[in-house]
């Protein structure tokens, strides 16, 4: 099992959506998600195949075949590292945006000064 990919948003929020509703399918999960059923597939796969999601079949309502998705204990731990790694890469973003947030206004700032005197 890989126990170290590579920090991938799309990982994360999988991980999320599948821990919050175990019954999701594919389909939902890729409008939930913006992407393709395609890549959710082989999201789902590359999920399964490093051991943090363990899939159950169950018989819905309807009377027809359905999975439950479950985060295993590495699914969870898996899941928290790629929170803090999306936090970071957030905290990193929001600081450079505000970083040129304040140029910006100091730019304007100095334009309406320019502009009345």
């Amino acid at each position: 099992m890989d126990q170290t990919p590579p920090d991938d948003p799309l990982d994360y929020e999988l991980l999320r959506h599948l821990e919050q509703k175990t019954d999701s399918n594919q389909r939902d999960l890729a409008k939930r998600l913006g992407v393709s059923v395609g890549k959710i597939n082989y999201c789902m796969r590359a999920v399964v195949d490093r051991g943090w999601v363990k899939v159950n079949n169950f018989r819905r309502a309807d009377n027809k075949l359905a999975y439950a998705y479950l985060l295993t204990p590495s699914g969870v731990h898996a899941k928290m590292r790629l929170a803090r790694a999306f936090l970071a890469q957030k905290e990193q973003e929001f600081e450079a945006l505000q970083r040129e947030i304040d140029v910006l206004r100091h730019e304007v700032d100095n334009n309406m000064n320019d502009q009345r005197g």
